[in-house]
């Protein structure tokens, strides 16, 4: 068995591990617990009954978190003429269409969520190769292969998170960070867990969410009871 060291059993102090705790308690000990010299991130992962092997349970998409996630994403979109103009004025940190796609094709992807109008989508299909292993490939099921470009960099820039389901049929994201007000991070994570029942796929069967945990970066996992993260 491995050992663990005093950071770890002093931070799993006062956590019951086979208890399933309501969300606003769970998150009152994932904030006594964040004991880092930096400002970690919450995050969420929920256990779902579906088999991702199959193409009719698949679970994507996108939640805009009602207070932000603390994050500053970097954003590129893909656009040309109005539309490129638009995706500057909303914010963007890159944007371009031929000249993006050298830059990205050369290495360089200094971004974090990527955006495209649909008649570039030809175009950014090159890049699959490149941008669909790190998850940042456009797709309009999450919103990010849109015309309203304004729209969808305003989203990103305001904290809307990805979601999709691994292979294990786990879904994580951050919520959050720990210097948010616990009530914050609480609508956030019953935000971010009604987009994700939203999501359930016509092929999964019994129960859908069947665990979930919070955490924070270098904090203990606590377990929450399924039912206290859904809105009524």
């Amino acid at each position: 068995m491995a050992h663990e060291g005093k950071r770890i059993r002093s931070a799993r102090e006062g956590i019951d591990r086979e208890k399933l705790y309501p969300i606003a308690e769970a998150i009152s000990l994932v904030k006594q617990k964040a004991n880092a010299k930096f400002d970690e991130t919450v995050e969420i992962s929920m256990n779902l009954g579906v088999d991702p092997r199959h193409a009719d349970q698949m679970v994507r998409g996108v939640c805009n978190l009602p207070n932000g996630s603390g994050r500053t994403l970097r954003v590129a979109v893909f656009a040309r003429g109005a539309k490129a103009e638009e995706a500057k004025a909303a914010g963007a940190d890159i944007v371009g269409a031929e000249d993006l796609l050298e830059i990205v094709q050369g290495g360089k992807i200094e971004f974090d969520r990527c955006i495209a109008t649909p008649d570039l989508m030809p175009l950014v299909g090159r890049l699959g190769k490149v941008l669909g292993p790190r998850g940042l490939m456009p797709n309009p099921k999450v919103g990010t292969v849109t015309m309203d470009v304004k729209g969808a960099v305003a989203g990103a820039k305001g904290g809307s998170v990805e979601f999709r389901v691994e292979k294990a049929g786990i879904v994580h994201a951050g919520v959050g960070k720990v210097s948010f007000d616990a009530d914050k991070l609480v609508e956030n994570i019953k935000a971010f867990a009604d987009a994700v029942s939203k999501a359930k796929p016509a092929g999964a069967k019994g129960t859908y969410i069947q665990r979930v945990a919070v955490t924070s970066t270098m904090g203990p996992g606590v377990k929450v009871e399924p039912g206290s993260v859904l809105t009524a």
